[in-house]
C-alpha cells in the first residue's frame, strides 16, 4: 500500500489529533491520574501520567487534514534543509502513531538545530513510546541537560530507565523527582515498578 493510500486511510484518526506535537506550555501540562503505566508496552501509551500528552484542535475538515499532511510530507522530502518542515512532518507522522517515521524526520531536525529543546525532547518521547528505551534515555539525558530540574524530562527520563529494566538509574532518577516534587502524582506507580524490578517481576 502506498504512503498515500495509508494516508488518506488514517484521515479519520487524524481528526481531532493534528495541532501539534506540543503546545508552547507543553512542560506544565499533565495527563489524568489514570494514565496507564509507562511501561505497558502499548502505542501512545509509554507516556507517564506527569508527561505532556499529544493533544490537538478537534473540528477540522478532514480533506483540509489530508491536504496538510500531503503537503508536509512532500516537504519534508523536498526540503532536507528546511527544519519547520522536517518538525511539522514529524508531528504528523507521531499522531499516527508512526513512531519510527517521526523518529526519522526529528533526526534531521536535530542535525540541522543540535541544541533545539524541544526536539530533543521530541526524540525522547518518540522512542519513549516507539519502546526503544536506550535511544530514549539518550535524549531525555541530552534534554535534561538543558533543563535538569523539568519534572515532565524527568518523568519521561524515569519511564524511559524503568522500561529499560536499569534499577539503578531509574532510583536515582526517582528520588531527584521525589525531591523537586514531592507530591508528584506519578511517584507511586514508578516505585512500585522499581520494586518489581528490583523483586526480579516482569
Amino acid at each position: 500500500m502506498s504512503k498515500d493510500n495509508v494516508l488518506f486511510a488514517i484521515i479519520g484518526i487524524l481528526l481531532g489529533f493534528i495541532g501539534g506535537f506540543m503546545a508552547a506550555g507543553y512542560m506544565n501540562q499533565r495527563e489524568a491520574a489514570s494514565r496507564a503505566a509507562a511501561t505497558t508496552g502499548q502505542a501512545g501509551q509509554n507516556l507517564p501520567p506527569n508527561h505532556p500528552q499529544v493533544g490537538g484542535n478537534q473540528g477540522q475538515d478532514p480533506q483540509q487534514i489530508f491536504a496538510q499532511v500531503q503537503e508536509a510530507m512532500k516537504q519534508a522530502r523536498e526540503q532536507p534543509d528546511n527544519f519547520e518542515a522536517q518538525v511539522t512532518a514529524a508531528k504528523l507522522e507521531y499522531q499516527i502513531q508512526r513512531f519510527d517515521q517521526a523518529i526519522e524526520y526529528l533526526l534531521i531536525a536535530n542535525k540541522l538545530r543540535p541544541a533545539d529543546q524541544v526536539v530533543l525532547f521530541m526524540l525522547a518521547v518518540a522512542n519513549l513510546d516507539a519502546g526503544h528505551y536506550d535511544a530514549a534515555i539518550k535524549w531525555y539525558k541530552a534534554a535534561l541537560l538543558k533543563k535538569p530540574d523539568d519534572i515532565a524530562l524527568l518523568d519521561g527520563y524515569c519511564a524511559a530507565l524503568l522500561g529499560n529494566g536499569d534499577a539503578k538509574a531509574a532510583e536515582e532518577a526517582i528520588n531527584k523527582l521525589a525531591k523537586i516534587d514531592p507530591t508528584n502524582p506519578d511517584l507511586q506507580q514508578f516505585r512500585d515498578k522499581l520494586t518489581e524490578l528490583k523483586s526480579g517481576k516482569k
